[in-house]
């Protein structure tokens, strides 16, 4: 089907046979007959209330069919109209968050307000990108707030070299003095050729099992980890698994057109063996067959074995990101 059709047609297929297809969708907005506007986007479900389509961006809008005008099946991969990398640091901060979702989340202005129990800095602070819609001075009171309601400790992330770090240190906000500092975030385009079978066998799973959990080693709570991270709708967990054992993992995530790699481990005595290169490859490879297009990652700086991985595979430093909280060191500047 690649014609307009009429959703009040009688010829209209039921609405769950479009889940998982990406549709070009007419609705009417403002409760005006005569006012349109149209979204594109993959079904993530459907019933006769209403349709929910995920962008390619990752956002995720929700269309009631009694406001559906018409809606045609469009090709699974479009061309990409702009590289990677040249989406902004805010854009690509909204998209990784929606590849790595808070159990709790609000909004002020465009800023995200995530909190998750404390698994993770992702998920446990407010991204800090665009306008939060107040002052700063009420927009960090709020956020002050939310994390004391959440039992949680204050914490901003922001990009390095933005006006908001400056804005931020000159309000008393510094790096924290935990093990949580930042990263970088890498990007690359994603192309047919850049997926390669792995060198190694790696199972991709809904979910991930308790050797997969012990491997990762950021998990204290794994209600609170399987929550965060079996929370996206199209989410794998990779795994090498040799004689019994698990030793290296990985996560990969898409949302819209954008698959993130996280999670990426291997065992201390399994190391220089490839394996996390293999874990790479079939990440890539299984968001490369759901759409993707685009691809990226988060790392440390001072990770150099990593580092050299992913520029193997095309990934180039997009942005680095540092997390402050209030009356941290304001000395240590990105």
């Amino acid at each position: 089907m690649d014609t307009l059709v009429l959703w009040q047609a009688r010829t209209m297929p039921e609405p769950a046979s479009f889940i998982g297809r990406r549709v070009s969708l007419r609705h009417r907005i403002d409760d005006d007959p005569h006012a349109t506007t149209d979204v594109v986007g993959r079904v993530l479900d459907a019933d006769l209330a209403r349709l929910v389509l995920e962008r390619r961006d990752g956002s995720v809008v929700t269309v009631e069919t009694s406001e559906v005008v018409a809606l045609r099946v469009v090709p699974d991969r479009p061309r990409r109209s702009r590289p990677a990398g040249s989406v902004s640091p805010e854009e690509l901060t909204r998209i990784a968050s929606r590849g790595w979702p808070a159990t709790t989340s609000t909004t002020l202005g465009e800023w995200e307000l995530r909190a998750a129990g404390g698994f993770t800095g992702r998920a446990n602070s407010v991204a800090v990108t665009g306008d939060p819609g107040v002052p700063l001075d009420e927009a960090l009171g709020r956020v002050v707030a939310f994390y004391r309601d959440h039992d949680l400790p204050a914490r901003a992330q922001v990009v390095v070299g933005s006006s908001w770090e400056e804005r931020f240190a000159e309000a008393g906000w510094g790096p924290g003095r935990t093990r949580l500092s930042g990263a970088v975030v890498q990007t690359t385009d994603l192309t047919a050729a850049q997926v390669q079978p792995p060198e190694h066998p790696v199972d991709v799973d809904p979910s991930p099992d308790d050797a997969w959990l012990d491997l990762y080693e950021r998990v204290d709570d794994r209600g609170l980890a399987r929550a965060v991270l079996e929370a996206p709708p199209t989410v794998g967990f990779a795994s090498i698994r040799e004689a019994g054992r698990t030793v290296a993992v990985g996560r990969v995530v898409v949302t819209g057109s954008w698959v993130g790699i996280a999670a990426m481990q291997t065992r201390p005595q399994d190391l220089r063996r490839g394996l996390a290169r293999s874990v790479l490859r079939a990440c890539l490879a299984w968001a490369h067959e759901r759409g993707a297009t685009a691809a990226y990652l988060q790392t440390t700086s001072g990770n150099d074995p990593a580092l050299a991985l992913y520029t193997s595979f095309g990934f180039r430093t997009h942005h680095a990101y540092r997390y402050l909280e209030p009356g941290g060191d304001r000395s240590v500047r990105g």
